[in-house]
């Protein structure tokens, strides 16, 4: 892979960086406080083109590819790890199964408002009883006519609470497993539509999610996605992609730690001196630096080959698992440089210790990447 950004991903990484500097980062704070959803955050990314990077122009995106969807996700991540995830449900989990498995039609009336930034999307796929298991769904879908009679519960559903279109996934076969899993375009106003209060969470705070209710929702044919019994398959290649964005959020968050746990080194002083002249300091940074620099790099790759069209999921596993963990150890490490101010709300790093974990249990958690690596490995 080339190592060096085009024109392009520059200018893309530049106008993040800096809407995320000026615009973001000022507010992360206080919208982290009040477990916020930053409205006008999210109008600014559309504004910008952000909400459907790697979406063709002609369906309403700005056209770009996925290596510059990470670079914009690190950025806007570094400052708000919460308007970053935000970012990465519209991106990967609902434009990119509507690009890739959406019939023309579809696309028309779905994707282009989503890619737009008209309307925010979210993504069903967990249950109260099905999280790593994605095949134990039990909200099911029957036939009524030339329609769909849905019914159950979706559990931690980001930007449900805001969304105006959701990706769902249903069970249509259960004696088929996961073979009998359909996905559908939900329209969050439909009947029998119901979400519950926001989540109360340890970290992402200004990133909405809640329980989704469905209470024999109807849904016209035309609202499936993909084939009858065809879900898991849409469910995973989404999520290989979404691996992808977490990844890059994960490396955001770690990058903001080491930059902020940088700052007070240099300020701080101990024994006569700044504390980024003990070298018990340097040792911390170096490694931090070191593991935000190979993090990055997997992330890099898995974007790449996602643009190349090559099989990418073994790689967007180890992107995925590595910068989540960098990212915990990181923030962990800054907490610890710090001090006891680290440990407060006064300074942001108990707020990038907070947000870290998330990245090692959504969108497939460190144990379900291991296992995809190994699966991977096993069959060459």
């Amino acid at each position: 892979m080339d190592l060096q950004l085009t024109d392009e991903q520059r200018l893309v990484q530049e106008t993040a960086r800096t809407f995320a500097r000026e615009e973001v980062l000022p507010k992360a704070s206080q919208l982290d406080r009040e477990h916020r959803h930053p409205k006008e955050l999210v109008a600014r990314m559309a504004e910008l083109g952000l909400l459907g990077i790697a979406v063709p122009e002609e369906w309403g995106g700005a056209g770009l590819d996925n290596v510059s969807y990470v670079l914009a996700m690190e950025e806007i991540s570094r400052a708000c790890a919460s308007t970053g995830v935000i970012l990465s449900v519209n991106n990967s989990l609902v434009c990119d199964p509507l690009l890739k498995f959406g019939s023309d039609p579809q696309k028309r009336e779905f994707l282009k408002p989503l890619a737009a930034g008209e309307k925010l999307g979210c993504f069903a796929l967990s249950e109260p009883e099905a999280g790593s298991d994605a095949a134990a769904q039990t909200t099911v879908s029957h036939r009524d006519g030339n329609g769909w009679v849905i019914t159950g519960i979706k559990n931690w559903i980001t930007n449900g609470p805001v969304a105006d279109t959701c990706i769902l996934f249903t069970m249509t076969d259960r004696a088929a497993g996961s073979r009998g899993i359909t996905a559908f375009i939900l329209p969050m106003n439909a009947p029998g539509v119901r979400c519950g209060p926001p989540d109360r969470k340890l970290g992402i705070r200004a990133s909405q999610s809640c329980q989704i209710f469905l209470d024999e929702v109807r849904l016209d044919d035309s609202h499936r996605l993909g084939e009858v019994g065809g879900g898991f398959k849409v469910a995973m290649s989404t999520l290989d992609g979404g691996r992808i964005g977490i990844a890059a959020q994960a490396v955001g968050i770690a990058r903001a730690a080491l930059e902020d746990a940088m700052g007070y080194a240099r300020e701080r002083k101990t024994f006569g001196q700044a504390i980024a002249q003990h070298q018990a300091i340097q040792f911390k940074l170096a490694d931090m630096a070191t593991e935000v620099d190979a993090a990055r790099l997997l992330v890099w790759r898995a974007a790449t080959l996602k643009d190349r069209g090559a099989r990418f999921t073994s790689e967007a596993s180890m992107a995925k698992v590595f910068a989540s963990e960098v990212a915990n150890r990181v923030a962990k490490e800054a907490v610890q440089i710090f001090g006891g101010n680290g440990y407060v709300e006064d300074f942001p790093v108990e707020r990038h210790f907070r947000d870290a974990k998330i990245t090692e249990i959504y969108e497939g958690t460190s144990e379900i990447q291991r296992l995809v690596i190994a699966g991977n490995l096993l069959k060459e």
